[in-house]
């Protein structure tokens, strides 16, 4: 099966096939980086990491943009998002902007989101974006007004083409800024007028000002991937009026293609209404990390279709935390049996560790003597997971095979049988590639601290604990149990050992 992606230009499926053979050029629509980043900007970025990630699997070399906004988005006020928060912060904005870029990756990072290869800045980019609209201007595009600068929407007849919005429907106070400079109430600023009092201006050929926030995009993703270029991600809610701008001063100024593949995230919902800031009903990614754990979040973001609007909710997350624990519990199995099997030296040359067994993924995929039966089931299993995100990225059905494989796992974990160390290894392996490499869930090492106790610990109370059952003191043992399981560590207790494993801090 080759991949297939939703093209929200096109509105079907359609095979991915790059303007460049085996390279790939994506631009995402980066934060404005204004206030933290919240649950709404965990959802958007796992999802397109996932898709990076997806891209480098198939062997493709992917080029991913990102930016940083950091002036000239405005609010329905016509206020600065970044001037309304250094405002409100007592700083100077270009402070605001460090402070928020800076916390805005410590999040990702935590989100295990890969750094994207670029991440220009708006303010950084301000002479490219004074030649796009001079270009505009040139052609007839664009026109000036008391030093302010707006795009002719009337001189654009494919405006809106990516949302569908004719701009003879569009009427003036409806979505669109209500102002008597421009010609028709669609018409969006390149470039603004800065009154003496605003503090982030610059001089352009129509006096001091800055930018408008759509002409950013244009001129960050053309100058790093071309034009045209592979992909444009970014959320459902900026199709209109953000990316039909986009498209419409790009190819107004270019006279070719602006992009070529639309993918489109959808929203997190809260209680039936789309997360914003604007609507207060936001959690920060700094407010969940005190309740769950980053990669729970990850898993829960992924555990539905990306174009889907996803329900949040602390009963959502505690699912998604059950389930992660249930992946994890048969991988921590996996780990232990083969820690157990070569504790010091394998024969490959890798380290019985799991970080060991981790890294010499390659030198013992070589092995022959893996037990043909479960390996026919690995395959068909890779098989599936890769038939699922080869689907427009459904990390959902992807999901349900991870599930349906731990099933396997433990069934063979159960049995009583001995596994052979090929066998755990393969198990292992396959765990890293679709469910670390791809998804970026399962980690080379699972965390094992939790709630500030150190692992000695643990495992004292876990003998404890023992010594209590063999004396039959039932009720203290279950005790030790209920309290360890309050701390947010699991107990299960196998033929060859009680085993404990994370539910609130993975």
């Amino acid at each position: 099966m080759t991949l297939k992606a939703y093209n929200s230009l096109t509105r079907q499926k359609e095979e991915f096939v790059p303007l460049q053979e085996g390279w790939v050029g994506m631009y995402v629509c980066g934060p404005t980086v204004y206030e933290d980043a919240h649950l709404g900007h965990a959802k958007t970025y796992v999802n397109f990491d996932t898709i990076v990630r997806y891209l480098r699997y198939l062997g493709y070399r992917v080029r991913y943009v990102q930016n940083i906004t950091d002036v000239g988005h405005l609010l329905d006020s016509g206020e600065d998002r970044i001037l309304k928060g250094a405002a409100r912060e007592r700083v100077e904005p270009m402070e605001l902007v460090e402070t928020y870029t800076r916390r805005y990756f410590e999040d990702m990072d935590a989100l295990n989101v890969l750094r994207p290869d670029i991440s220009p800045r708006a303010s950084g980019h301000i002479p490219e974006q004074i030649e796009l609209i001079k270009v505009l201007i040139e052609k007839g595009y664009a026109y000036e007004v008391n030093g302010s600068v707006y795009f002719d929407v009337a001189k654009w007849p494919e405006y809106g083409k990516l949302s569908g919005r004719r701009v003879d429907e569009l009427i003036e106070g409806a979505r669109v800024e209500v102002n008597p400079e421009k010609r028709h109430p669609a018409d969006f600023a390149l470039w603004k007028r800065a009154e003496p009092e605003h503090i982030m201006r610059w001089q352009s050929p129509w006096g001091w000002g800055f930018p408008g926030w759509h002409v950013e995009c244009s001129v960050m993703s053309t100058k790093y991937l071309g034009q045209p270029f592979d992909i444009h991600g970014g959320g459902m809610e900026n199709k209109f009026p953000h990316h039909d701008c986009e498209i419409a001063q790009s190819e107004a100024a270019a006279g070719v293609p602006f992009c070529r593949y639309w993918l489109h995230n959808g929203m997190l919902m809260v209680r039936g209404d789309e997360m914003h800031k604007s609507l207060g009903n936001f959690v920060t990614l700094r407010e969940a990390f005190e309740h769950y754990s980053p990669l729970v979040i990850r898993f829960f973001v992924l555990g539905g279709h990306y174009r889907s609007p996803l329900d949040f909710g602390d009963t959502a997350l505690q699912a998604a935390s059950k389930g992660l624990e249930r992946l994890y519990g048969a991988v921590q199995a996996v780990r232990e049996r083969l820690s157990g099997a070569c504790p010091e030296q394998c024969p490959d040359g890798s380290t019985g560790s799991p970080r060991g067994l981790v890294e010499g993924r390659s030198r013992r995929a070589e092995s022959g003597d893996l037990d043909e039966a479960f390996a026919a089931t690995l395959a068909e299993h890779k098989r599936r997971f890769l038939e699922g995100m080869d689907d427009d990225f459904n990390t959902a059905a992807a999901i349900g095979v991870l599930f349906d494989l731990n099933k396997e796992v433990n069934t063979l974990l159960d049995s009583g049988q001995e596994i052979s160390r090929e066998t755990l290894v393969a198990i292992n392996d396959l765990y890293g590639e679709l469910g670390g490499d791809i998804l970026g869930v399962i980690p080379g090492e699972i965390a094992k601290e939790a709630a500030g106790l150190e692992e000695p610990l643990i495992e004292f109370l876990i003998e404890t604990r023992q010594r209590l059952r063999e004396a039959q003191e039932w009720r203290w043992a279950d005790e030790i149990r209920g309290r360890m399981a309050e701390l947010g560590i699991a107990l299960e207790d196998r033929p060859e050992g009680t085993r404990w494993r994370l539910t609130k801090s993975v």
